[in-house]
């Protein structure tokens, strides 16, 4: 009796599987500890063939790290409602990025812990992806803001400091969350939500914070 040949896979589909495999590898025991053994033990192929699909560990990785900074940027920007209310705004797209942190927690490892560690080359590729984040979060608060206060030519400087800190805070939470049992991604929201709300929406409202607890006679100091 011959040998059955297996069905040859396309190698799209077969190079996604590899990545699958060393994503898991790479976010569950870090770059270092990670062997492209085990990555394609994984995957259910040769070595052999994730050398020949992907060339090197360090390509491997980077492929690894584009691949999931690409699923979590469309992740937050299909997430994000056309709906008027800024609130709702904000809500879906924290919604949405907890959502893809929490379903993917290995892939959340790479981009927020491996990447940042291992080589400027791999770090590069992470601010890229974050700087795109944090550009879309500003362009939905200064749209927003411009159109709480009826002013069209807010410069987007003036909210680029709450993006910057908004999504930094979104990334501690989520690496928390991962790391929390029983965190759902709804609660991840809704605390940020809660702990950012409330400054945005007076700051819409044209209310922002000012320091009370200033010397006598002196103005309250207002941060904006």
């Amino acid at each position: 009796m011959g040998v059955v040949k297996s069905k040859r896979m396309p190698r799209a589909v077969r190079e996604q599987q590899m990545l699958d495999a060393a994503v898991e590898i790479f976010g569950r025991r870090g770059y270092m500890a990670a062997s492209m053994d085990e990555i394609a033990e994984l995957a259910g192929v040769s070595k052999p063939l994730v050398y020949l699909y992907l060339n090197s560990k360090e390509d491997l990785f980077t492929a690894c790290i584009r691949r999931e900074a690409a699923a979590l940027t469309e992740a937050v920007r299909t997430g994000v409602g056309t709906g008027p209310a800024a609130d709702r705004q904000l809500w879906d797209g924290l919604l949405a990025f907890f959502t893809h942190t929490s379903q993917n927690p290995h892939g959340w490892s790479v981009l927020h812990l491996q990447a940042r560690i291992h080589g400027e080359a791999f770090a590069a590729e992470v601010t890229a992806m974050r700087e795109e984040i944090v550009a879309f979060v500003t362009h939905l608060i200064v749209v927003a803001a411009r159109a709480a206060h009826r002013d069209p030519d807010l410069p987007e400087r003036e909210v680029a400091g709450l993006a910057e800190a908004l999504v930094g805070a979104a990334e501690s939470l989520a690496a928390w969350a991962n790391a929390t049992p029983g965190v759902t991604a709804r609660q991840s929201a809704a605390t940020l939500m809660n702990f950012a709300w409330a400054g945005l929406g007076n700051l819409m409202e044209g209310r922002p914070w000012t320091l009370q607890d200033t010397p006598s006679g002196s103005a309250p100091v207002q941060v904006s």
